[in-house]
């Protein structure tokens, strides 16, 4: 093996929870780990658009920690600009994949087909999909299958061995050893009290650990699975109450199989009557159907299929999909779970503005997204280029997430040591991986600990603190979060309103000209630096 220390570039999710793709490079040789998909606001997704930072060509395999788009949806690009090498992940990840990497290029089709379509969009340059149902194909075809706790010899000089990370269907943490550097990525880590698995698991003695920080600044209140069932019973029964639908925002991967647990025991214990639950999303009843393959081996599935409840109706039909809104009382689930895409977009624009009905959110919500604007309280928002005002009750359960919060993070963080060089907090936002690092620091005032930025790469030799070589992009601090688009939507969907509150139409004529005004300067002033240059 050579001795030249290792160096690891963070290409996404680094200041950001989406888009994980961190390259580790020896002389002659690179691997990824992750190769995922941006998420949020369309000024982080517009960085899947750009350029990869490195020849995909040159890359000699990849390794996914598991199936989730923002860590595996990069791959069909991947491949479309070069990377012939193999895909390593568990078998679980391989099967899920062949449904999540085929959706996610339908869609990506899907959206630049409608866009194009749009009439305020006439004239302008046509939206080319970031890749294609074929890409994506081609893509799933390189995955290998790793067994966990199992070394395997992912490129020349890279050694690796996956263990459970307890946060989905076939989710690893990977760990590398490069040369003579000993590494460990955490992927994902799933929290305690999780349905269908174990907890984490993994070795100890690291020379440098890259650990994620999604829920780094909160610690839950532990909430226990039946717990968690009674918070979701009370939840359908107050929206029954109502006498509206109850509109549940779901995750096709992991979400709507553990709502389907928790579903299926409610209805059978006789806690929520008779109640009918329709997944409206085809991506989900494919994915649902693996997690049926593996049921034997996993937690509270192994006795008896719950996927087969008769008060379950997976939805595939378009037409059918759009007849749930006519009725009342129903619990909808439908993809996607952020809201930016997906039939929840039309589940939304039909319920939003019905005062009986109920939008439940039960997973993280990125900065930017359209989740996140309804749920911090927006009292009205836009959806396909349409306003829709939110008179819905919106509600939220917390003890659904799957991933570690703040004390599990140091626990697992904790159960790596001793970690001699650098502990790597990535897969967060600023707050929440600043916070994670201050509370880490307090109890381990002595460990390296730091934040990286995208574009940052670091040197990392055994046993020492890692050595910073590139400092990272700082063109990307705005758009993490939310962007002039959400302005945008937030502006158009409140201005009638306003304008309409004001005194007189005198009143409103001096704002719409001031609003033009400043408009029109920004254009001149642009007109007049073009003619100097």
């Amino acid at each position: 093996m050579s001795k030249a220390a290792p160096v690891l570039t963070f290409h996404g999710a680094a200041h950001t929870v989406t888009g994980s793709c961190m390259e580790v490079r020896l002389p002659g040789s690179a691997v990824l780990v992750d190769c995922g998909l941006f998420q949020g606001s369309r000024t982080l997704e517009a960085l899947n658009h750009e350029d990869f930072a490195f020849d995909p060509a040159k890359i000699d395999a990849v390794i996914l920690t598991h199936a989730h788009i923002d860590h595996s949806g990069l791959l069909p690009k991947l491949v479309a600009r070069g990377f012939r090498g193999d895909v390593w992940c568990t078998q679980e990840t391989i099967d899920l994949l062949e449904h999540m990497l085929a959706d996610s290029g339908r869609i990506h089709e899907f959206e630049a087909e409608r866009r194009n379509r749009r009439r305020d969009r006439a004239g302008e340059k046509p939206f080319v999909p970031l890749y294609t149902s074929a890409d994506a194909m081609a893509a799933w075809r390189l995955c290998r299958p790793a067994s966990p706790e199992t070394w395997f010899e992912a490129a020349p000089g890279f050694r690796a061995r996956l263990w459970n990370a307890g946060h989905i269907l076939g989710s690893a943490s990977v760990e590398l050893e490069v040369g003579e550097t000993r590494l460990i990525f955490s992927g994902d880590i799933g929290p305690a009290n999780k349905a269908f698995y174990t907890g984490p698991q993994g070795p100890q003695g690291f020379d440098h650990v890259i650990c994620e920080a999604t829920y780094g600044n909160r610690e839950r209140v532990p909430v226990t699975i039946e717990e968690r069932r009674a918070l979701l019973a009370e939840e359908v029964l107050a929206a029954r109450a109502r006498g509206g639908n109850l509109v549940i925002p779901i995750f096709a991967l992991e979400r709507t199989q553990e709502l389907l647990l928790d579903f299926d025991c409610l209805i059978n214990e006789g806690r929520i009557g008779n109640t009918h639950v329709f997944v409206d999303s085809p991506l989900a009843n494919r994915i649902t159907g693996v997690f049926a393959r593996y049921a034997h081996g996993l937690e509270d599935t192994a006795r008896r299929n719950i996927f087969d409840n008769p008060a379950f109706h997976f939805v595939s039909d378009v037409a059918e999909s759009m007849r749930i809104n006519s009725l009342s009382g129903a619990v909808i689930m439908a993809a996607s779970g952020m809201c930016e895409a997906g039939r929840i977009r039309h589940h939304l624009y039909h319920n939003l503005a019905r005062e009986r009905s109920t939008i439940l959110f039960v997973g993280y919500q990125a900065r930017g997204t359209l989740g996140r604007v309804i749920l911090e309280g927006a009292k009205a928002v836009r959806i396909s280029g349409r306003d829709v005002k939110v008179r819905a009750q919106i509600r939220q359960i917390d003890s659904y997430s799957a991933h570690a919060d703040q004390r599990e993070l140091i626990d697992w963080i904790t159960a790596r040591l001793p970690v001699s060089g650098t502990v790597f907090l990535d897969h967060g936002e600023p707050d929440e991986a600043a916070a994670l690092k201050e509370k880490l620091t307090q109890q381990l005032p002595h460990q390296d600990v730091r934040v990286p930025k995208i574009g940052e790469k670091y040197a990392l030799e055994p046993g020492h603190k890692a050595r910073r070589l590139a400092t990272g992009r700082g063109d990307l601090a705005l758009k993490t979060g939310r962007d002039w688009q959400n302005e945008y939507a937030d502006l158009t969907t409140s201005l009638r309103a306003n304008l309409i509150a004001m005194h007189d139409d005198r009143a409103r004529e001096k704002t719409l000209a001031r609003l033009r005004a400043a408009l029109t300067s920004y254009k001149d002033a642009k007109a007049n630096r073009s003619t100097k240059a």
